[in-house]
């Protein structure tokens, strides 16, 4: 497999390894941060809430898709189901690989969209997850600083780490599965891939 920069022809299986990190450049949350538990409950302002409802419309259609293939052939299953052991999990990414490498955010068309295992063997969805590869991000928004989507800054995954991948940004939203640790952050404690069975 290729590291460092993904080829936009392959290489998608790659992304959700990328998916664990947090945080902006100057404005974005490192990596490290795993979203630990609040010492009192957050009460989502009006615009987050306004987020999380334009999610919802955004992946309304695949509320309804149980079967382990995904939701369509514009999305591909990219590593298995993703676990972060006392942290939670991000559970599994179904990327739109065409839109990848634009070196863009469009909140109504997420990069991928999650899913967890169920015990019958199927998969319910969680939510989406959008990613900006910083190289392109930057050269598309020249001194604009990290993107963010209505107040919600991207979190960083800075190089070197762990995948040998360039930097990246990134958002998961929680729209359809509450995360006790908060709507934005990376892992959910209330999401396991203990249901998963790799093909």
């Amino acid at each position: 497999m290729q590291m460092g920069r993904l080829a936009k022809a392959s290489g998608y299986a790659l992304v959700a390894l990328m998916i664990a990190g947090s945080g902006t450049r100057g404005a974005a949350q490192s990596h490290d941060d795993h979203g630990g538990a609040r010492s009192e409950p957050h009460k989502p302002t009006p615009q987050e809430n306004a987020l999380v409802q334009t999610v919802r419309a955004a992946t309304e259609r695949f509320k309804d898709v149980t079967n382990v293939a995904g939701p369509g052939p514009e999305y591909a299953l990219t590593f298995g189901c993703v676990s972060g052991g006392d942290f939670g999990a991000m559970g599994l990414h179904y990327l739109k690989g065409s839109i990848l490498h634009d070196g863009e955010i469009d909140k109504n068309d997420p990069e991928i969209i999650l899913f967890e295992p169920t015990r019958n063997g199927g998969i319910r969805i969680t939510g989406a997850d959008y990613i900006v590869f910083v190289s392109e991000w930057e050269q598309k928004h020249k001194g604009e600083g990290p993107p963010s989507i209505d107040g919600q800054w991207f979190h960083l995954f800075d190089a070197p780490n762990r995948f040998g991948l360039d930097p990246f940004y990134t958002l998961h939203v929680w729209a359809w599965k509450d995360n006790p640790n908060g709507t934005f952050v990376n892992w959910n404690p209330s999401v396991s891939c203990d249901g998963f069975n790799a093909r």
